[in-house]
């Protein structure tokens, strides 16, 4: 008899399984202890052991929280919950709702037990069912049992209705259909005076409100009243020791009554109006000085943003929230900026009371408090206050974090672009961000600051002076470096001669040395930056325009870059000589000040582009030309992007030219290697087609670029760099024509050949064969860095033509060593289809980091040896 009271007393082997499972030292001990436990409660279930099963199922539950399987005892577990004494039953169903769930079929044997408990004259019974049912009820079982479950909604037990509401939550989630037969029965409850009964059936509320729009009209309708009443009652009550939270009676119950109140309130006038003077009255009453009371005022203000509320009650709550932002708990405050920016799009004005407020928190200790309140600042900004707003972030960019600075610098950037109206007053505040924070501003930015200055021909001469001065004063802010540097190019005779001074301009003494000074300065400043340096040439050369006197000493400067390892700056530096010594002729209208440029066309085109970079993270990951490239060695694009999407064969100045479907199926070779593609002529005649696939890769009757990097794509805006001029090639057609018609030995060793070499980068292929497999070749490429500066994230990727199958293994690294210390090596597996009858041909391209800057390299590889 003790046992069936007790199923727990001393003697049993629960504790002692338990002591032994704890006593495991290793997880293999652990595991035998279990598995001789399970077959002893394997063999106890099949001699039908009725004594111990009450005991043996406990044993399961605690195996089955270790993580072992338990299947076999959820046949005991049904047994346990038809038995006819509590204990019995209480073990089986807690074993029902841990070892089984709604999915499971055995789980449809028990819903006769279910509806036999539900009836039971034993309350404590008919709670354990209700709370076996609120767990893992299914669609099936909820049609099945809930007019029980209504019926007990009207039970005398407040713990019994309290379960019920339960349940019937659980039951109209999985047949929202039911939600009509709870709505009388939920709309009842709320006369109840016991507060467990109360939030359960606020709850059952708010979930009939969810699941149909007619219980929501019901609900909107009948129970509006009494949840202010409740409201009214609970806030008003005196202290209750059982519900008291930090002073504040039942907060829980506060928060479930106004998230309902929001809900049956939305979009409906009369309820909002109904539910206005208890919103104010909870909002004055209570106390915010404990987290229960910020917790009910944080719900009043969101009910008085989500209903039809007066003007006045959203003045109130955006005044808790003022108060929230000076409170010295971060969550507190950070859940105030949050809702102030959804309060923003009701009532700005009341917002816009807090602002000092708000912008006290942009200079927060904690991070995530200072991007929500910047976030804020930036939707507070108005043409009315944007220049006072401006000036106290470009104060406290001066300050501010270095982790804090991108965000900061990124929003005044847009606050300036958006409200300015005044061109001087733009340009004064982008030339201090420039100087507090030049090397966070992005390019577009300076770039349209460029276009600015080249259309406000009346600030010129004082754009020029400002920059000059603040060269001088922060000459370590790239952006800032490179506008002055163009603007110094571009109107160095106003900065020289005081040209177009403004009122509030004071007079700088500036020679005309002293203006090649700074951007000599610059120039070896900034020796690893390429565009820099590259601006800073073309300055230069304009400056020897301006300023004649000075152009022996600029074509010095010039001329020390022509040995450089880049060859974007080596051809700069001999064409800029070559135009400062023989062409004086020209060099006056050559180096003439930019023409304007169109504003609002950059503008439109800059909005277009921001968008389509947008699009593009939203879809996928996209590699651009010059961009970091996140894939590892040998991983190739997607099947479905076309082969030369891959290298970008496409310029940026060119259409992409499409090939005529009447066009031979070798065409697709000379549209890949981008050589010999038509033969245009002054009739109009039609494109000429190449017959021989191999001259066409010999280049006869063509000019090809031969294998290096391609001139670099930057120039200032308004110049063209001339393109390199092209050596022609020596090509040795006989050794050419003789690999297309005959095939050499297959065992003869292959020459190490130098697949590609600029300034830069060096790449070796060297060749291997499979004896009796003359078709499939392996290619061993070796790269090497030239230069004295360290490459990074390395990446080498190729295309070939479809006859040709590809595959590239993964690198040896992904880091250059400088100066030829070390090399990376790669597999590539070629097998060409046509052997014997057309040669290997392969475009490629190299992308890496040279101190964080990303550099491209690309060119096509037609010198394999013959017979691959």
């Amino acid at each position: 008899m003790d046992l069936a009271i007790n199923p727990f007393s001393s003697g049993t082997r629960l504790r002692d399984m338990i002591r032994g499972i704890r006593a495991c030292k290793t997880a293999a001990e652990e595991r035998a202890v279990v598995r001789r436990e399970c077959a002893a409660i394997r063999a106890a279930i099949s001699e039908g052991d009725h004594d111990y099963r009450h005991r043996n199922l406990a044993k399961l539950m605690f195996i089955h929280m270790l993580g072992y399987p338990t299947h076999f005892g959820q046949m005991e577990c049904l047994k346990l919950i038809a038995a006819a004494g509590f204990p019995e039953k209480r073990i089986g169903y807690l074993g029902l709702m841990l070892l089984l769930d709604e999915r499971q079929e055995v789980l449809m044997l028990v819903t006769n037990s279910l509806k036999q408990d539900l009836n039971h004259s034993n309350q404590f019974i008919v709670g354990l069912a209700l709370c076996a049912l609120g767990n893992i009820c299914s669609a099936e079982m909820a049609r099945d049992l809930a007019p029980e479950v209504e019926r007990l909604l009207q039970s005398r037990d407040p713990n019994t209705k309290k379960k019920a509401a339960l349940c019937s939550i659980r039951i109209v989630r999985k047949v929202p259909d039911l939600a009509e037969n709870f709505m009388g029965s939920a709309s009842s409850l709320l006369k109840e005076k016991h507060h467990g009964v109360l939030i359960s059936a606020v709850q059952l509320c708010t979930e009939l409100c969810k699941a149909s729009n007619d219980a929501l009209e019901y609900l909107r309708k009948n129970c509006i009243e009494g949840l202010v009443r409740i409201l009214r009652d609970v806030s008003n009550s005196s202290y209750a020791p059982e519900y008291d939270v930090a002073g504040i009676t039942d907060p829980f119950l506060h928060i479930r009554v106004l998230k309902l109140m929001r809900t049956l309130s939305q979009g409906d006038a009369d309820c909002s109006e109904y539910i206005n003077d208890i919103l104010a009255q909870v909002s004055t009453k209570t106390e915010s000085n404990k987290n229960a009371g910020n917790a009910i005022l944080y719900e009043c203000v969101e009910t008085i943003m989500g209903i039809e509320a007066t003007s006045g009650l959203r003045v109130l709550a955006i005044n808790i929230l003022g108060r929230f932002l000076s409170n010295r708990d971060n969550n507190i405050r950070y859940v105030a900026m949050n809702m102030l920016m959804k309060a923003i799009a009701v009532d700005t004005q009341a917002v816009q009371r807090h602002r000092a407020t708000i912008l006290e928190c942009v200079k927060d200790a904690d991070v995530s408090i200072r991007k929500r309140a910047l976030e804020l600042v930036y939707l507070l900004v108005n043409d009315t206050n944007v220049k006072p707003l401006t000036k106290e972030l470009v104060d406290y960019l001066e300050v501010s974090d270095q982790d804090f600075k991108e965000d900061l610098t990124a929003r005044i950037c847009s606050i300036v672009e958006k409200f300015s109206q005044d061109k001087l007053w733009y340009l004064d505040q982008m030339f201090r961000v420039l100087s507090l924070a030049g090397n966070y501003v992005k390019d577009d930015v300076w770039h349209a600051l460029i276009v600015l200055m080249n259309n406000a021909s009346e600030l010129q001469g004082y754009s020029v002076r400002s920059l000059y001065k603040a060269l001088q004063a922060c000459g370590e802010q790239e952006s800032l470096v490179r506008v002055a540097v163009w603007c110094i190019g571009e109107y160095g005779e106003m900065l020289v001669n005081n040209i177009s001074m403004l009122d509030v301009e004071e007079p700088i003494t500036v020679t005309e040395s002293d203006a090649v000074d700074a951007v000599e300065l610059v120039l070896k400043r900034y020796s690893a930056d390429v565009t820099t340096r590259a601006m800073c040439l073309v300055a230069l050369l304009k400056l020897s325009s301006r300023f004649p006197p000075t152009s022996e000493r600029i074509k010095e400067i010039v001329a020390q870059n022509k040995g450089d390892t880049v060859l974007e700056l080596q051809q700069r530096s001999i064409e800029f000589s070559s135009i400062i010594q023989r062409h004086q002729a020209i060099k006056s209208s050559l180096l003439e000040r930019m023409p304007v440029l169109d504003e609002a066309n950059y503008l439109v085109k800059r909005a277009a582009s921001t968008q389509a970079t947008v699009s593009s993270v939203k879809s996928a990951p996209a590699i651009t030309p010059g961009g970091p490239l996140k894939l590892p060695n040998g991983v190739a694009k997607p099947p479905a992007a076309p082969l030369a999407d891959l290298l970008d064969l496409s310029s940026d100045d060119a259409p992409v030219t499409t090939s005529d479907p009447s066009t031979a199926p070798n065409d697709f070779l000379q549209d890949l290697l981008g050589i010999g593609l038509t033969d245009s002529s002054p009739t109009g005649g039609a494109p000429f087609a190449s017959t021989d696939i191999l001259m066409d890769l010999l280049s006869i009757g063509s000019s090809p670029v031969q294998n290096g990097p391609p001139t670099s794509s930057f120039s200032p805006p308004g110049k063209e760099t001339k393109p390199a001029p092209v050596t022609p090639q020596v090509v040795d057609l006989l050794d050419g024509l003789s690999s297309s018609t005959s095939l050499p030995d297959e065992n003869a060793a292959y020459p190490t050949i130098t697949a590609f070499q600029s300034a830069t980068l060096r790449i070796a292929f060297s060749f291997k064969k499979q004896p009796g497999k003359p078709q499939e070749t392996t290619i061993n490429a070796s790269f090497t860095n030239l230069t004295t500066s360290t490459f990074t994230d390395f990446i080498f990727q190729a295309a070939v033509p479809k006859f040709i199958q590809l595959r590239l293994d993964p690198a040896s690294g992904s880091a250059l060593p400088a100066s030829r210390n070390g090399s990376v090596t790669q597999s590539l597996s070629v097998t060409n289809n046509q052997h014997g009858q057309k040669p290997l041909a392969m475009r490629i391209r190299m992308s890496y980091k040279v101190n964080g800057e990303d550099r491209l390299e690309q060119g096509q590889i037609n010198n394999f040896p013959s017979g691959l």
